[in-house]
């Protein structure tokens, strides 16, 4: 089964360029072991917030703002899409992202169309 692995983090903390190198080597290696393992699908990291557009559809009008939909202090990073066995598997590959040690990461299934 497909499992969406959403990983939420404060874009605005600030972080020494050693400790910021550091786990970009971390989320490589990461990537790395889950391609081998035969899990990954896809991943990638966002651009910031600052460059999101917010789009809806009221009355058949097309409607944009600038930014998220909401203000929170933790925003959508990135993401990677696995193949895992079960919801078990999938919360033991989201426990390794390196981003769970200083946000979160939210694990939804990928519903079968």
């Amino acid at each position: 089964m497909q499992y969406m692995l959403l990983i939420y983090t404060n874009e605005n903390a600030q972080m020494p360029a050693e400790e910021r190198n550091k786990m970009f080597a971390e989320y490589g290696a990461f990537t790395q072991g889950i391609i081998k393992s035969g899990n990954f699908q896809a991943g990638a990291p966002l651009q910031p917030t600052s460059t999101a557009t917010t789009v809806r559809v009221r009355d058949g009008k097309t409607l944009t703002v600038d930014g998220p939909f909401a203000e929170t202090k933790e925003h959508l990073g990135g993401y990677y899409l696995v193949e895992a066995e079960n919801l078990d598997q999938a919360v033991a590959i989201a426990a390794r992202i390196p981003g769970a040690r200083f946000g979160s990461i939210e694990v939804r299934p990928v519903m079968k169309m």
